[in-house]
């Protein structure tokens, strides 16, 4: 069976977490990989914990349930370190990945004992400064593109860009910044 790559993201609803998960499906679908994207939630509101989740691979999966097992946690929301148990079932073979601006061994003590790799991103300041409004989707998702290595770099920011080309085509203006997140983040992302 071929190696599928699950990757579990916590957010809170209006941060963009499910919006970064189908985007990376997107991504990892035009380079030729089998895909899965989805989120859950219930009655959720804004702000609330959601989680949403990545499942590629080289060969068709016939799985169809939510990721337990992940070896990927992306957290969108520092504060969800203390309200969810984020690393539940994470692979101490694979990574977390958290928005923040301390550093990995700063958050390590909140994991519960997780053995794994520890990497930190400032998603929030560099959305604030290439974008004027934090929306950390989209430097965490070129952070865990660059922890996972689950698709090649360079076919991924040509992916990404076409993708914001689409999806912003009547907002030109936030094409660039968002490219600008996207690049800085995987060149700033600390892994511990």
């Amino acid at each position: 069976m071929a190696k599928i790559v699950e990757i579990r993201w916590h957010g809170r609803g209006g941060q963009g977490a499910k919006t970064a998960s189908l985007l990376l499906a997107d991504a990892a679908f035009n380079t030729g990989k089998y895909v899965q994207g989805f989120p859950e939630y219930g009655p959720e509101r804004m702000g609330a914990p959601i989680t949403a989740y990545n499942r590629i691979s080289e060969e068709r999966s016939t799985v169809h349930s939510n990721i337990y097992f992940p070896d990927f946690v992306v957290v969108v929301d520092e504060t969800l370190l203390r309200a969810v148990d984020v690393t539940a079932g994470l692979k101490k073979e694979g990574a977390i990945v958290i928005n923040s601006g301390k550093s990995p061994a700063e958050l390590r003590p909140l994991l519960k004992g997780y053995e794994g790799r520890v990497c930190t991103i400032d998603a929030s300041k560099i959305s604030v400064e290439e974008l004027g409004r934090n929306f950390p989707n989209t430097p965490m998702l070129g952070a865990i593109v660059k922890v996972s290595g689950v698709v090649e770099e360079h076919e991924f920011v040509k992916d990404m860009e076409a993708s914001f080309h689409h999806k912003f085509a009547s907002k030109p203006q936030v094409i660039e910044g968002n490219m600008r997140a996207l690049k800085r983040s995987m060149e700033e992302v600390q892994i511990g």
